[in-house]
């Protein structure tokens, strides 16, 4: 998948996350019928804290390369795993037929321990991804962050760490979700003097309700520039004018990035298809 998107000068893709109850894979698989008629480039499956959903995201990143012949790329976490978890979860990967992984650290889990937390065998994402690297015939993706990871002391450093992620063996970048997109283009630019030059995916996540805005501006860190914050205080209580407006900022923010030359996007779908379906029928 890393040379599909390396050599293509535009891409599309989705990310969608496991369900919770088994009861609600009936409705996943429905879901992810549906982002199939739109004809993404790959469709990424997201993980579990600490690996609590593995099984989950293998079956559902299954279903979308075997049964949907879609390339697929199945998130894998190591902030909560052992070595023989990660190797557990590889051997799964390898018997559905998944060689697409991206590579991440992940958040420190709730209930875990200090004492769990700094004796962890792999500190890091690129340790991971040196693990992979040598033990697999993996194609791997890291994550990039445009305004830096929170944890970072400064945005050098966490260039520095980027670097190290793709030097590791990481093919190919998906960056966190950001809203302005002139921190897209600064994190870029001063990336590529770095001396990275693989592809990157500009994340991209379309905010229809409030309450998610409040929730992935904590998780991720990422500015929320006036239009948006203004929009979200006109549309507060007017649940489907909020969702319009969201969609537009989302197209609005895509059609800027493909006029800038970035032509690799990838959609946070929140697991839902018809939002997802209109922001693509606009930026096609």
């Amino acid at each position: 998948m890393n040379d599909l998107i390396k050599n293509e000068s535009s891409s599309l893709s989705f990310e969608v996350f496991p369900p919770k109850k088994e009861e609600d894979f009936p409705g996943a698989y429905e879901l992810l019928d549906k982002l199939s008629t739109l004809n993404p480039d790959f469709i990424s499956v997201t993980y579990g804290a600490g690996g609590s959903k593995s099984k989950k995201t293998v079956d559902i990143a299954s279903y979308i390369k075997n049964t949907l012949k879609i390339p697929t790329l199945a998130h894998i976490t190591c902030v909560g795993n052992r070595r023989e978890d990660i190797d557990r979860v590889i051997l799964d990967l390898k018997n559905a037929g998944i060689n697409n992984v991206l590579a991440l650290r992940g958040d420190r889990p709730a209930s875990m321990s200090d004492e769990q937390y700094n004796s962890r065998e792999f500190e890091h994402a690129n340790d991971m991804i040196a693990y992979l690297k040598k033990t697999t015939d993996f194609h791997i993706a890291a994550a990039c962050y445009p305004e830096k990871h929170y944890e970072a002391l400064d945005f050098e450093t966490d260039l520095k760490n980027l670097l190290n992620k793709v030097e590791a063996g990481a093919g190919l970048l998906i960056s966190q979700l950001f809203f302005e997109n002139d921190a897209f283009y600064r994190f870029e630019e001063k990336a590529r003097s770095l001396g990275i030059t693989v592809p990157i995916c500009a994340g991209i996540m379309p905010i229809t309700t409030s309450k998610q805005l409040g929730t992935t501006v904590s998780l991720s860190g990422s500015t929320v520039p006036k239009k948006l914050a203004d929009l979200i205080a006109t549309y507060d209580d007017k649940p489907e004018e909020m969702r319009k407006a969201g969609i537009d900022f989302a197209i609005s923010q895509i059609n800027d990035l493909k006029a800038h030359g970035v032509g690799h996007i990838h959609i946070c779908s929140m697991n839902k298809a018809k939002t997802t379906a209109e922001i693509v029928s606009a930026i096609r």
